[in-house]
């Protein structure tokens, strides 16, 4: 995989994370910008300016310390309000700008936004315009293959992209009527990457150094974006690009490591968020770290029902202090 440039922008390399609303905040996309991502993209910000008072929306913002190039999704269905959008984020110090013609989400979808817009060609191409001509950073999009399996319009929306100024286009290869549901599928992504001369970046079902590879062979894109993989799984990155570089497979990282990135990414996200909302925050991120670790149903119930960012703490790191007890018979390798 070569460089990949945005703009004038060039990636360290072509892995990308995915916005995803309630988890790309800025803890986590340092966190994985430092594991290994060549971009990450913020969560989804709203295109109507009157909700942004609201705290939720203040915190999907663009904050000091987010790792540059900052590119910010921006979404909504009307072209006037995403150029606006556009302007003042980039206003707020956003670099790139991305359009989401991806989401399925019902919420997203019924105000004619996200994957709807793929029904309606015309708006499309009225709001690529508008946002291209409304700002002097790159716009980039994020399209599904299709409204529906009948409706696979994504190769022509791709070329309504390009010839609006679109920098690069990301592709999950689902429609909207299929969420998150079956098999992604790639031969549309391919066909897309034929049709045009941007950078390309393929989505869907990403989970796996193996799988990277196999969807950029048949495929044929410039980079790929790993959404839901990287949930309590940060290190994919590096170990994404680590098989692409060598071919090898990194050594999946020890408990101690995890220990260390869970403890830091809790710290992270309890002084972004306050000890409140940073300690709800937390738990479905403690949930996905140790999803795959014995007891960790057991723990998770427990650990829901804590309050305090101390408590929060000391506990991931007694549910550590248990593993490596059953591991090795002793409490050696406890982080301090």
């Amino acid at each position: 995989m070569s460089a990949v440039r945005i703009g004038p922008y060039t990636l360290q390399n072509g892995l990308i994370l995915a916005p995803m609303a309630g988890v790309t905040d800025q803890p986590f996309r340092q966190l994985c910008k430092r594991l290994g991502a060549g971009l990450v993209v913020s969560e989804m910000v709203t295109s109507d300016m009157s909700l942004w008072n609201t705290r939720k929306s203040r915190m999907r913002m663009i904050h000091e310390g987010d790792p540059e190039p900052r590119s910010v999704q921006i979404a909504g269905g009307d072209a006037q309000m995403l150029a606006d959008a556009a302007r003042a984020n980039v206003e707020l110090g956003a670099q790139i700008i991305d359009i989401n013609m991806g989401c399925p989400a019902k919420k997203v979808c019924n105000k004619a936004a996200g994957s709807a817009l793929l029904k309606d060609e015309a708006l499309v191409t009225e709001i690529l315009q508008a946002v291209v001509a409304a700002v002097d950073v790159p716009v980039t999009l994020k399209i599904r293959t299709g409204w529906d399996r009948d409706n696979k319009n994504g190769l022509t929306v791709a070329k309504i992209a390009e010839q609006a100024g679109i920098t690069a286009l990301a592709v999950h290869g689902r429609t909207r009527a299929d969420l998150y549901t079956g098999e992604a599928e790639y031969d549309t992504i391919a066909a897309i990457k034929q049709a045009v001369s941007m950078p390309v970046f393929a989505n869907g079902d990403i989970d796996s150094p193996e799988k990277a590879r196999y969807v950029l062979d048949a495929t044929g894109a410039d980079g790929l974006l790993v959404g839901r993989a990287a949930q309590g799984r940060p290190w994919i990155f590096r170990e994404i690009d680590h098989f692409l570089r060598t071919g090898e497979k990194l050594p999946a990282p020890e408990l101690t490591e995890v220990e260390r990135i869970l403890l830091e990414h809790l710290a992270a996200l309890h002084a972004f968020y306050g000890d409140v909302m940073g300690v709800r925050i937390a738990r479905k991120h403690v949930g996905w770290y140790l999803a795959t670790l014995p007891g960790a149903r057991e723990f998770r119930a427990r650990f829901n029902r804590l309050d305090g960012t101390e408590t929060q703490c000391a506990n991931v790191r007694e549910f550590f202090a248990e593993h490596y007890k059953s591991l090795t018979g002793d409490d050696e390798g406890v982080a301090a």
